[in-house]
């Protein structure tokens, strides 16, 4: 038997079930120390938004309630982190951390600083297969074919366990609302009526889109009209459900819809590797030409992009419902995105900035690959000549203005604002500028 007790150092893995960290530590048969740190210093430059925030209040809060049902807790502590587990290992005789591994660059730096300070040992829960086991790729077909020729084996994802052994004494613990990750001035109604973060929350979003949306995922991913995703998302990220629940419960049975899904997961897979081996790109273009781009610097037109009051119907539908529910379909977030970096010539980074702190599903890898590919920039990206029509987009996806009609009521109305920018004339000046680029001379294959 161990001699010490075991802290389970919960990040973005909130749930019991599919978890390596704690199936280990309770393989383990020492009591086990659930302990969650909040330490955003640690993660700067990208600590979390405001709604991400809101969206952790809320999953620590189910994630304590879920423990609790199985004789445990959840203790709540403040950075720093490597003092703070330090500390929790002194007050409760633990002899040995065990967290799942994060991706972000900055926290790869510090986790690799507390395994070398503390015994400590680290899993997978977040990928269907680590960054480091493939070799690098900047294009998502190849690197998506060498994973599935890997195979993803996911016969049995481990259950959530019904009873975790506890210390004799607790050590202590802060209140949730010490951690302040709720706004004070509370603007989170809308974000109150879309979502119910956890890990049941996460169950529930999964048996629907099985039930109704995934046998036409296909046909109907790109209708924000319609309930056709699985709007799982920000579940992911937290981890209030891991990739091998999600392919083990759709690829048994998928169809040609079910694997288009499942694509979709290789492409947040694909960001992450992204992220791994390009850290940079973050803040920084990864075509190194792009540098020389001659964005623009215009806070008015970024202020009405943002506000959703750009006078395009469906960029403005997307943009206020992002500010409602902090949530935008995939279709509608590339329109958006297009006409920021492309229409105004406005800098990803101003975008990625603002979807960072509104998105309740902001995942650094993502959010990257996300923004580089609208604006050409990155891995895969988008032709620098692809630029979205945000009327013909809408004529397309929107056919019967049903999403418009949600969120820009005021749309063919005396008070709906006139375009802030003419798209043609847009579309003309942002090719100009691109193809003054110096061609890029990377090899794009791999």
């Amino acid at each position: 038997m161990p001699s010490g007790a075991t802290i389970v150092w919960f990040r973005l893995d909130l749930r019991l079930t599919d978890n390596p960290a704690l199936t280990a530590a309770v393989q383990r048969g020492a009591p086990i120390i659930p302990v969650f740190i909040w330490a955003p210093e640690e993660e700067h430059p990208w600590a979390p938004g405001a709604a991400s925030r809101w969206w952790l209040h809320h999953s620590l809060a189910a994630l304590d309630a879920d423990l609790r049902t199985r004789g445990s807790r959840l203790v709540l502590r403040r950075g720093p982190s490597l003092e703070t587990l330090r500390t929790l290992m002194r007050e409760t005789g633990a002899d040995v951390v065990f967290w799942n591994r994060r991706y972000e660059p900055a926290l790869i730096a510090r986790d690799k600083q507390i395994k070398a300070s503390l015994p400590a040992e680290s899993f997978n829960s977040a990928l269907l297969v680590e960054p480091w086991e493939m070799k690098t790729y900047r294009v998502f077909t190849p690197f998506w074919r060498a994973v599935l020729a890997r195979g993803i084996r996911v016969d049995r994802t481990p259950p959530a366990p019904t009873r975790l052994p506890a210390p004799a004494t607790w050590p202590s613990s802060l209140p949730l609302d010490a951690l302040e990750l709720l706004p004070k001035i509370d603007w989170a109604a809308g974000l109150r009526a879309a979502w119910k973060p956890g890990e049941a929350g996460a169950q529930e979003q999964l048996r629907r889109f099985l039930k109704s949306a995934v046998l036409e995922y296909t046909a109907n991913r790109n209708r924000p009209d319609l309930p056709a995703t699985s709007r799982l998302s920000p579940h992911l990220h937290f981890g209030e459900i891991g990739p091998r629940q999600i392919w083990a419960a759709v690829a048994p049975k998928a169809d040609a819809s079910g694997w288009g899904y499942l694509r979709q997961l290789g492409w947040r897979e694909f960001a992450h590797h992204l992220l791994y081996h390009f850290p940079h790109t973050t803040d920084r273009p990864l075509r190194p030409e792009f540098e020389q781009f001659p964005w623009q610097t215009d806070p008015d037109r970024l202020r009405a992009w943002q506000r959703g009051r750009t006078g395009y119907p469906l960029v403005d539908a997307g943009m206020r419902e992002l500010w409602t529910t902090g949530w935008m379909h995939n279709r509608v977030r590339m329109v958006v995105a297009s006409f920021l970096v492309k229409d105004l010539l406005i800098p990803w980074q101003e975008g990625a900035r603002w979807f960072w702190d509104t998105l309740v599903d902001a995942d650094l890898a993502n959010n990257t690959l996300g923004w580089q590919w609208t604006a050409g920039c990155g891995a895969d990206a988008a032709p620098y000549f692809r630029i979205f029509n945000p009327t013909s987009q809408a004529e397309k996806f929107d056919p019967n203005s049903d999403y418009i009609r949600r969120w820009v009521p005021e749309a063919g109305t005396p008070a709906y604002p006139a375009p802030i920018v003419n798209h043609d004339e847009a579309r003309r000046r942002a090719l100009q500028a691109f193809e003054k680029l110096p061609r890029a001379t990377t090899e794009d294959t791999e």
